[in-house]
């Protein structure tokens, strides 16, 4: 077995066929099933049922996939650890997002990261739910991890840096059923049509918590597509409760933000992995943590 291999294989989960992994890892054509045939001689069994084009992990790949990339991890750890640790002069740096905090805080910790760092690139991972960012970061698909909860963390395998909080707001057409400038109260959304994201996030949470309060509420489209909101309200198809990182770009597309009473509040949480991290990592924490939370670096 060699970490060619083991690369190989995660490509082939993370892109889900052959044919994907091999144009993302640049391999010829030849080399693609000679590679995993090599890898399940020495493992011992089959790693994936081929259906077409398709790859589908065997309960042998599924197993497989943990410590394989811990082993890639080890090794990214052992290379980046040799050299200029603090010049950090290349690689990359994965992190998973959800949609919320991918338009602020990250937008500023990756600038500041880039002006510091220019060399290192940064690899985002969509994540629809905290639970799938600290899943990806528990099992060593990405480092780090940044993720909205209004409720404590569902896992003790990562360790948490809060880096701010956001209100929610409401963003409704200009045209739409509020007067601008005054907050809305939750009741008032009554009767209303909303669009909401998919189960397991932190503003789906809040639209059902008004459902169990007895707050008639349409849920007129639901979507795990974050950047589908703003030209869904725009169109007049309902309103939306979003992060106020949100405001910003909502209000320039034409849309209006108004304030929710009771205010709400999302934390903005960043993960890192407990083993372990790369230098590229350990930079980004200290750019994007504050200091009173830099004691767990």
């Amino acid at each position: 077995m060699d970490f060619r291999q083991l690369e190989y294989f995660l490509a082939i989960v993370d892109h889900g066929g052959f044919n994907r992994a091999a144009a993302a890892l640049y391999v010829s054509q030849p080399s693609r099933p000679q590679a995993i045939r090599a890898l399940e001689r020495h493992v011992g069994g089959s790693l994936f049922h081929r259906i077409g084009r398709k790859a589908v992990l065997t309960e042998a790949g599924s197993a497989l996939v943990p410590s394989a990339r811990e082993a890639l991890h080890a090794l990214e750890l052992a290379r980046a650890s040799v050299g200029a640790v603090r010049e950090l002069r290349g690689g990359r740096l994965d992190i998973a997002v959800m949609a919320s905090p991918m338009v602020e805080p990250l937008s500023t910790m990756a600038r500041c990261f880039a002006d510091r760092y220019p060399e290192v690139s940064l690899s985002l991972r969509a994540a629809l739910t905290s639970a799938d960012v600290i899943d990806t970061v528990r099992t060593g698909g990405c480092e780090l991890g940044l993720l909205t909860t209004s409720s404590p963390l569902p896992s003790t395998d990562v360790v948490p840096y809060h880096v701010g909080d956001h209100r929610l707001v409401l963003v409704t057409p200009l045209d739409g059923p509020f007067p601008a400038g005054q907050p809305v109260q939750r009741e008032q959304l009554g009767g209303q049509r909303l669009i909401v994201g998919q189960r397991g996030t932190g503003i789906r949470a809040y639209v059902d918590d008004l459902r169990a309060r007895g707050i008639d509420i349409h849920i007129a489209v639901e979507t795990e597509h974050r950047m589908a909101f703003l030209p869904l309200v725009l169109a007049g198809v309902g309103l939306a409760v979003v992060t106020e990182s949100w405001a910003e770009l909502s209000e320039r597309t034409g849309a209006l933000v108004l304030d929710l009473e009771p205010a709400s509040c999302q934390h903005n949480i960043l993960v890192s992995r407990k083993a372990q991290l790369t230098p590229a990592a350990r930079a980004f924490l200290e750019i994007a943590v504050p200091p009173t939370h830099r004691d767990r670096l």
